[in-house]
């Protein structure tokens, strides 16, 4: 296995759990059916120019969507517009991502949300800094630790994870 693989698998966990966080943040849970009454559906003809562009992704559906989750959507998009191109387009692009994942995906998405949240600050601040590592690597690398990731037995990955945990994420531990 790759040596440099046991200091990057925590990059690798937070780039798979990153990938999501924007996405899941967009998918609401659906509104009672009482509370999506009082609002009255956006058709996608009606949605600025300016929304239309950061939800194009959703535009296969959006008629379909509750009133309530339009609303949702239509009001962060209006944030979004605010934001440099270079970050609209990354919004955009895991929107579109999020679309494509199956009902699985993205259950597993929100499930690692959840369990991102539930870290300490800590925890948090070390797995924002394993992700930058993790994304300033060649792409080619940080496929083969991907690659080198999946590979691994569920059993292997749980121990290195908790072995990171207990040496505070040391590099040079490998999974065993």
């Amino acid at each position: 296995m790759n040596k440099t693989l046991p200091s990057l698998l925590p990059l690798l966990l937070v780039a798979l759990l990153a990938g999501a966080v924007v996405p899941a943040r967009a998918q609401t849970v659906a509104p009672s059916p009482e509370r999506s009454a009082a609002q009255a559906p956006t058709p996608w003809a009606s949605v600025p120019p300016a929304q239309r562009d950061m939800l194009a992704p959703l535009a296969g559906e959006w008629d379909q969507l509750p009133p309530r989750r339009q609303a949702h959507l239509l009001q962060r998009a209006q944030h979004w517009s605010t934001l440099p191109p270079e970050r609209r387009e990354e919004i955009r692009q895991r929107i579109a991502h999020w679309q494509q994942m199956t009902p699985e995906q993205r259950r597993e998405a929100r499930a690692n949300e959840h369990k991102f949240r539930e870290m300490s600050p800590a925890q948090r601040q070390r797995v924002h800094r394993s992700f930058e590592r993790f994304q300033n690597l060649p792409p080619a690398q940080r496929e083969q630790l991907k690659r080198e990731w999946r590979q691994l037995p569920p059993e292997q990955r749980q121990q290195w994870i908790q072995r990171q945990d207990r040496d505070g994420g040391t590099p040079g531990h490998r999974p065993r």
